[in-house]
């Protein structure tokens, strides 16, 4: 993976480099009830509801409003199609350079209780519809409006180093159907979103965010249209290959992990100390270039041939085998299957194993 990644960035590093934009960073929660009574009375109530609701969070949200964040939104949505009597009051937050869940969470569970104590106290709710049933109240890690676009462009004819512009063509065409493939076919899409994955988690891991929550925020984007699709897109348009992705995620670079583990602190020193808003372009900038090296590779000399170097010096280590012989090795089974029993034999057999 890393190999993958630092040939990406090499091929794009000459072609003008990763290109990328922040559309948003809005976070969401909801608190999730039932109520017996009228739903389209509770609708007209709502404004009045919803000042009691912030004014009863101000406390909770002084601080972040200081930063610049805070409650951006919220609204109340009527679901009795999921459950009877189901509502739902749904909330917008930012949260600056924090990833905010605790904050979040904490103001949900005090909406939560307010929303209670309205329907025990207000003379619009009548004796009989008082009770309110509180089911959760949490953040969602499903973060459409916390969106990233990233893309890189260059000449079709200038796509492939040494090669004619037939040959830069032939690609061009080769990868545009792999990404097509890719967004119209679940099986493909899958696996596509997993290699941009490989990228994004590592990343993730390494700063101190929970890669858990990106790749399901990930996955529930990919399905955003009503069917699983692959995260990427390629246009050929004009002579000219431009390849993106847009993906939605979210995360944080104080608090949490990332300001106590050494090692992430490390990771965001050596990537200088970036905002949100960085790391967001940083983690899709990974994805988009683990995808264009698995493309890449799939569509011109297969996915094997990458793999299988790697397996064999795995191999090579595990058998212990001196550096200054392993050229050799490599070069006999340059066309040839590799695994652990024919690498054995051949080591044993060749007269490497006792030469020198």
């Amino acid at each position: 993976m890393v190999a993958a990644l630092g040939n990406a960035a090499g091929f794009w590093a000459k072609r003008g480099g990763f290109h990328a934009e922040v559309l948003g960073t809005e976070k969401k929660g909801q608190v999730h009830f039932k109520w017996g009574g009228n739903a389209e009375q509770l609708q007209l109530l709502f404004l009045e509801i919803r000042e009691k609701l912030l004014t009863d969070c101000a406390p909770l949200t002084e601080k972040m409003e200081e930063r610049g964040g805070g409650i951006t939104g919220l609204e109340l949505k009527v679901l009795p199609n999921i459950l009877p009597n189901y509502y739902q009051l749904d909330a917008s937050f930012e949260t600056c350079d924090a990833m905010g869940a605790n904050f979040i969470n904490s103001c949900l569970e005090q909406m939560g209780k307010s929303l209670q104590n309205y329907f025990r106290e207000s003379k619009a709710i009548s004796d009989c519809d008082r009770e309110c049933e509180i089911i959760m109240a949490i953040l969602s890690n499903y973060t459409p409006e916390s969106h990233v676009k990233v893309w890189v462009e260059c000449p079709v004819s200038n796509l492939l180093d040494g090669n004619t512009e037939a040959e830069c063509e032939a690609f061009a065409r080769r990868f545009e159907q792999a990404v097509r493939i890719s967004q119209l076919d679940v099986s493909r899409a899958v696996t596509n979103n997993k290699g941009i994955f490989n990228g994004i988690d590592a990343l993730a891991v390494a700063t101190g965010n929970d890669f858990r929550a990106i790749e399901a925020c990930g996955h529930a984007f990919a399905s955003r249209n009503g069917q699983y699709s692959g995260l990427t897109d390629l246009q050929i348009q004009d002579g000219k290959f431009r390849f993106s992705i847009g993906l939605a995620l979210a995360v944080g670079v104080i608090g949490g992990v990332t300001a106590v583990h050494p090692m992430a602190k490390l990771a965001m020193k050596i990537l200088d100390n970036p905002s949100a808003k960085e790391l967001m372009m940083y983690l899709a900038v990974a994805g988009l270039a683990s995808n264009f090296a698995a493309v890449k590779a799939l569509v011109s000399v297969g996915i094997q041939k990458g793999h299988m170097k790697m397996h064999l010096s795995n191999i090579m280590n595990q058998l212990q085998i001196p550096e200054e012989k392993r050229a050799e090795i490599q070069d006999y089974f340059r066309d040839k299957t590799v695994s652990f029993s024919a690498v054995e034999e051949y080591w044993k057999s060749s007269g490497l194993r006792d030469s020198g």
